[in-house]
């Protein structure tokens, strides 16, 4: 059995319902911010209990947009250091400096204290990504403290599509959230992204920087200094299509990944290191599980293990969050200050079982059986 990193899923029904919504936007000319692009910021809307939601051209660009909307400029921002390098560069983007932190070993996720160790009196605003899914139980203490700092409290929920902790879902613990719908994501409409938020008055601001700044989608008056960051009406009816999908596609991967948490727990024996561990969700929470992450025990070589479950067993990994830390990747160099050894840590020894939106039993089992025989191989061989 072949079992892939990642899969995405578009039944039958879907793509022949996106092929016909096609034809039509084609057929009328109707190509960008049109009827599909509202009704998928709405429908985006409900699925988060967000007040407003705005549609744009990337995740990336979401979170420019939010961060400049905040007015950022000449300012720092923190970020935790195991994030794709996209969160830095809105960052920079936006006009502020970027201040790379420490995370929680438990949550792979900013907390109160990584936070506080990391506050400049420049700092304005913080992000915090929801790391494969899970909304840190952290982000109250955090919230309460960047309330008391007057510092921004801002999500990147790339990873996060239909997550909650404490009954909230995740793009509503700050100012506003960012989305990606990336074609590996939960939800996908090819590429694009989603600003959510409570707050009017970055709604209004988000609706005129994605459209290059203007007054109003027909005229040519510029207000602010937008971009094209429109998404497209092809794009919006994709996800639109795809996100009736969240709650089934919920429901698989929290049932997939009950099966994993019991098979990882059972890998450990009485008076041994455990081989592996695994994050551990509170209670009531929701986690969309966009990255099943495992700790192999240390001394494990992640290259060789990885090696090992594609080559012998079928079974490829999904990618890391996230192999190398911003700090010490090269074109950060500029703004890497000291050593951050969780993140390093985390970063240098995780690895992500793939865990699909329609992944059968069958193929957990495998997956499984696969990921402790390549651990017990490679124990064998360090023995030897």
């Amino acid at each position: 059995m072949h079992v892939p990193a990642a899969r995405i899923v578009f039944s039958a029904d879907d793509r022949a319902e996106i092929a016909s919504a096609t034809t039509e936007i084609l057929s009328t000319g109707a190509l960008t911010l049109g009827a599909h692009t509202r009704d998928f910021e709405a429908a985006f809307a409900a699925a988060h209990e967000a007040p407003f939601a705005v549609a744009v051209s990337s995740g990336t660009a979401a979170l420019e947009i939010i961060l400049r909307s905040l007015d950022v400029r000449d300012t720092d921002v923190i970020v935790p250091t195991n994030t794709f390098a996209a969160t830095a560069f809105a960052v920079l983007r936006a006009g502020a400096n970027p201040v790379f932190a420490d995370v929680s070993p438990d949550t792979f996720a900013l907390s109160a204290d990584t936070v506080a160790a990391a506050l400049t009196p420049n700092t304005r605003a913080v992000v915090l990504v929801h790391i494969g899914g899970l909304v840190s139980p952290d982000v109250e203490d955090l919230a309460r403290l960047c309330a008391e700092r007057d510092i921004l409290l801002v999500e990147d929920a790339a990873h996060a599509h239909g997550c909650q902790h404490n009954g909230t879902f995740a793009g509503s613990f700050g100012v506003a959230g960012s989305f990606s719908f990336y074609p590996t994501k939960l939800i996908t409409s090819g590429e694009g992204g989603m600003i959510v938020t409570a707050d009017p008055a970055i709604h209004e601001a988000a609706l005129i920087y994605r459209d290059q700044g203007k007054a109003g989608f027909l005229g040519n008056t510029h207000i602010r200094e937008g971009y094209a960051w429109r998404l497209s009406e092809l794009h919006a009816v994709t996800g639109k299509v795809h996100l009736r999908h969240l709650d089934e596609f919920l429901a698989t991967r929290t049932r997939i990944a009950a099966r994993y948490d019991a098979a990882i727990d059972g890998l450990a024996r009485p008076g041994a290191p455990a081989p592996a561990s695994r994050l551990r969700l509170p209670p009531g929470d929701v986690n969309n599980y966009y990255k099943y992450i495992v700790m192999p025990r240390p001394g494990v070589d992640r290259a060789r293990l990885k090696k090992e479950l594609k080559e012998r067993h079928g079974v490829s990994l999904s990618g890391e969050v996230y192999e190398v830390p911003l700090h010490q990747q090269p074109v950060f160099t500029d703004y890497a200050g000291g050593a951050l050894p969780v993140a390093e840590d985390l970063c240098s020894r995780h690895v992500c079982l793939p865990l699909h939106s329609d992944m059968t039993d069958a193929e957990a089992e495998h997956v499984l059986t696969s990921f402790a025989a390549a651990l017990a191989s490679l124990d064998l061989d360090g023995a030897a």
